[in-house]
């Protein structure tokens, strides 16, 4: 049986094609923490927002990290 959702990540589907410098991309995952932070837990809304925000910044911090070698790849 196949999944009835979208999830926030297809691996298959969705490849870097630019992978940010290692301090740009802990200097973008601080920015977008502090930004999804506040969100209100009880907004829907507000919580696929931060998740997908948080998602992305995480995918690009890792991907700077496997660059650097410093992320164990995958």
């Amino acid at each position: 049986m196949g999944a009835s959702y979208d999830p926030l990540h297809d691996p298959k589907a969705e490849a870097h094609v630019f992978v940010p410098a290692l301090q740009q991309a802990i200097a973008r995952a601080r920015e977008v923490l502090a930004e999804k932070a506040p969100a209100n837990i009880h907004d829907q809304d507000a919580m696929i927002r931060a998740a997908y925000g948080l998602h992305y910044v995480l995918h690009d911090l890792l991907a700077a990290l496997d660059a650097e070698g410093l992320g164990g790849g995958r």
